[in-house]
């Protein structure tokens, strides 16, 4: 085997998800994850700190994606506009090749306090980068902090809806209307 194959990231990525599926999360080693992608532990560790990020590859991306998005919004934007702009962008990074992925990492996900703690934890940061991006803008609080948390909830709501079996729509489709639909919640409550 070469030292340096291509998409190493990725065939750990496939690795540990195909093991924690076939035999637990809790029940898979790195060393276990390596042998199935056919690389080293060292390799491993180059790329994720632990195991659990493993399912949480590419969150940082994600959360620039939305701070430009909400930066790069026209300057007569709402906040809420500004979270539509970056919910939009991040729809291009979800296409429909990537549904059946996702589905397998949220069930992994699902299965583990552990794992779904911190998916909350990545879903803070990345409200966190929601809201210091719409400061930026000049929008202040509580509009910036409350504006991120409805986006968090839109996306969040529009991943679980896109990853549904049953689900065809998009999901740039899905967190804009989840969206709308919390927006017009929140005025109701008023």
């Amino acid at each position: 085997m070469s030292r340096w194959e291509p998409n190493t990231r990725e065939r750990l990525m496939r690795a540990a998800v195909a093991e924690f599926l076939d035999r637990g999360y809790e029940s898979v080693t790195v060393a276990e994850i390596t042998e199935r992608a056919g690389l080293t532990k060292r390799t491993f560790f180059r790329h994720y700190a632990d195991k659990r990020e493993v399912l949480f590859a590419g969150q940082e991306i994600l959360t620039r994606l939305f701070a430009d998005s909400i930066a790069a919004a026209p300057p007569e934007a709402t906040p809420i506009e500004a979270i539509g702009a970056a919910l939009d962008a991040t729809g291009e990074e979800f296409g429909p090749e990537r549904r059946e992925w996702a589905r397998k990492v949220k069930e992994v996900v699902a299965g583990h306090s552990d794992l779904r703690e911190r998916e909350l934890l990545k879903r803070a940061k990345l409200t966190a980068a929601m809201a210091g991006a719409l400061r930026e803008r000049g929008v202040g609080e509580p509009a910036a902090s409350l504006a991120a948390e409805i986006g968090g909830l839109a996306f969040s709501t529009g991943f679980a809806r896109w990853v549904e079996p049953s689900n065809e729509r998009g999901f740039g489709e899905l967190s804009r209307a989840a969206l709308a639909e919390l927006v017009a919640a929140t005025a109701s409550l008023g």
